[in-house]
């Protein structure tokens, strides 16, 4: 088990790596505005042959491991390369900088095509700048997993999304927040 989070350092790592992702789940409601607690980063990545073969060498980098539940250390065969990620959809992987989900078609999504249409480049902290899936898209994909955690999280969303709606009924920019 990782007692570490330090979600900038995966991020800096696929960055760095040239890989084509959008952050979605609880990191992107975060930046979104949402105060939803969350403990792991989940990307939704492009499956093109180059992306995935810079997304398993960024993964190798970060010591990247799958993460099982019923057993977190177990020590399972798994070949960290392009042609499983291919060949797989969903991983849940434990890596130095903490827990990284990795998914090619979030629940309620066709994949990073089309959560990348509406993503907007978002720059969290020193110049670390990365694509991050709108607030519709995170509703679409919490309301699409319909577990009990992401229903509350979607009323959470869907109030940020009327806030924000508001403030650009009164001609305010949301990011800005309210100068009076």
């Amino acid at each position: 088990m990782t007692l570490v989070f330090e979600p900038d350092a995966i991020l800096r790592t696929l960055v760095r790596h040239g890989v084509r992702f959008v952050v979605v789940g609880g990191l992107a409601g975060n930046i979104r505005g949402s105060a939803d607690v969350t403990n792991d980063l989940d990307i939704c990545y492009a499956r093109d042959e180059e992306n995935l073969k810079r997304l398993a060498d960024s993964l190798r980098e970060l010591g990247a491991h799958l993460r099982v539940a019923p057993e977190p250390n177990a020590d399972l065969p798994f070949q960290l390369d392009a042609a499983t990620l291919k060949a797989g959809d969903t991983f849940t992987f434990a890596t130095e900088h903490g827990d990284l989900d990795v998914l090619a078609t979030p629940r309620g999504t066709e994949g990073f095509e089309d959560l990348d249409r509406s993503a907007t480049f978002v720059e969290l902290s020193d110049g670390l700048s990365v694509r991050v899936a709108s607030i519709d898209d995170l509703i679409r994909m919490k309301r699409a997993a319909g577990r009990t955690k992401d229903l509350l999280q979607l009323e959470h969303l869907a109030a940020l999304r009327e806030e924000i709606d508001a403030f650009r009924a009164r001609g305010l920019d949301p990011q800005q927040g309210d100068p009076g």
